[in-house]
């Protein structure tokens, strides 16, 4: 039985990446994203790198519960089998709580928790003997951060709870890592900020590819956690010795008036 790597927002600048390096080391793919026409793209990209491969494309808005029980559906029926589920959809955006409009926290809260927590568990009974899970949280969510807040609590739901899977899947023989990088350069809004960050953005970012590379080597040895980057370890180290409110005074001043509402 034919074994796929699921990826969901595979389009975008790090799911692509991923998508690039697993199809060069000849893993057959199911990609998921919002745009159809995108994943065509990718496919046809990705077929140049391997053409021995085999892609499943399913477009899909992760905000919409019929759009994604639609693709657990499809899933089920053609008998899907998993052999790595790399969750890398998430929105970042990055403003005060009380200017989001209910549109955005539904997309928030939809794409980052709903989408990754629902899909993981549909698919836990798919996956094949061995597998492996890989979850993108983030850096931001060792701790609160005002002006960032929805972000740091949906990506501190999901480092908590795929650290938990890590121990309950153990025993079943499948890998659990959570990915928890800093600033990586995808997009140019990102870029910029990462930017205007200064030395320090410069030390905690990285690129997709080095992202990719530390994430795939770090599951395959069943790590808890992945953090990229020996200035972000550092900062990890920092922020769980630091008392909590001098992490959030300094977090609101340095964040305050940045806003990046990308989406």
């Amino acid at each position: 039985m034919k074994k796929y790597t699921f990826i969901s927002g595979a389009a975008g600048g790090l799911g692509s990446a991923f998508a690039k390096e697993l199809a060069l080391k000849g893993f057959n793919l199911f990609v998921t994203d919002i745009s159809q026409e995108k994943l065509d793209s990718l496919k046809a990209e990705l077929l140049q790198i391997n053409a021995n491969i085999e892609i499943i494309t399913f477009a899909c808005n992760l905000v919409i519960e019929s759009q994604r029980q639609a693709l657990i559906n499809f899933v089920a029926e053609n008998n899907v089998t998993f052999e790595r589920l790399v969750n890398v959809a998430g929105v970042d955006i990055q403003k005060p709580f009380a200017d989001y409009t209910a549109e955005k926290i539904k997309l928030h809260v939809g794409v980052n928790v709903n989408a990754n927590v629902e899909l993981t568990h549909a698919f836990l009974p798919r996956l094949s003997e061995n597998a492996e899970i890989l979850t993108v949280s983030s850096m931001s969510s060792v701790t609160p951060m005002p002006y960032f807040a929805l972000y740091s609590a949906t990506k501190a739901l999901l480092s908590s709870l795929f650290m938990s899977l890590h121990y309950e899947l153990k025993k079943k023989g499948i890998k659990v890592t959570v990915v928890m990088p800093g600033g990586i350069y995808t997009r140019p809004d990102i870029i910029q900020d990462i930017k205007t960050q200064g030395l320090s953005g410069k030390l905690s970012s990285q690129t997709p590819e080095q992202v990719v590379k530390g994430a795939l080597k770090a599951v395959k040895k069943n790590k808890l956690k992945y953090i990229p980057g020996a200035f972000n370890k550092f900062i990890y180290f920092v922020e769980k010795i630091t008392p909590l409110k001098v992490q959030l005074r300094f977090i609101a001043k340095r964040w305050g008036n940045r806003v990046r509402d990308a989406f």
